[in-house]
């Protein structure tokens, strides 16, 4: 695999924090974009910094500026309007600025799409978030159509419950339902990074679950 320059959105979150260390430990080079960098503590030479939010599009500019590909694992701040969107216009425009194409960025199940076979469980699961968080299971969606409509090379994963462990058990992707429950973050991070690469998923949106 090239060691390509990654830009990361999110790095510091459930998911996130757990693909930086992958990468790094795989020897990629990063751009990191945080809000508050004072509070990272890592001095490896193969990370930089980019101080910013994902809603404002110079931080996000500053930060693709120089890479190859952009991997978001960005989560909902609390308290705060709904972000996917708008940090997806963002990134959208900065990559066309830069003549970049590969975009992978993770959602939740609750995302449909025209391919969908969705069993009664996986249904039941997405009227449950519509129902208690309707604008930021809105707002995926509407991320999702950004991306229909973009000309990236992109990649949208949709995850069911994330566990924080550096456990590895079996994957699969399925483009039309989530079989599994759950995904380990070692494993999303795996997979992940092997999408930088990988042309099956281009402009697709595949579950990606533990067995």
């Amino acid at each position: 695999m090239e060691l390509h320059k990654i830009a990361v959105i999110g790095g510091t979150g459930k998911a996130g924090s757990f693909l930086v260390k992958k990468l790094l430990e795989k020897g990629f080079q990063i751009k990191l974009l945080i809000r508050n960098p004072e509070n990272i503590l890592n001095q490896n030479p193969l990370l930089e910094i980019v101080k910013g939010d994902a809603r404002n599009y110079d931080s996000v500019n500053e930060l693709i500026k120089t890479c190859d590909v952009v991997i978001s694992t960005i989560g909902q701040p609390k308290g705060q309007k709904s972000i996917f969107s708008d940090s997806t216009r963002n990134v959208i425009q900065s990559m066309n600025s830069n003549g970049l194409k590969r975009y992978i960025v993770i959602t939740g199940l609750n995302v449909n799409t025209p391919l969908d076979i969705k069993s009664e469980k996986v249904r039941i699961a997405t009227e449950w978030m519509y129902q208690n968080y309707p604008e930021t299971t809105l707002d995926k969606q509407k991320e999702y159509e950004l991306l229909t409509e973009s000309n990236l090379n992109w990649t949208l994963v949709r995850l069911p419950l994330i566990i924080q462990t550096d456990e590895s058990f079996v994957t699969e992707t399925n483009l039309y339902d989530c079989i599994g429950e759950k995904i380990n973050a070692n494993d999303l991070s795996e997979f992940l990074i092997s999408q930088i690469d990988d042309e099956t998923y281009f402009k697709k949106s595949p579950f990606l679950y533990n067995l």
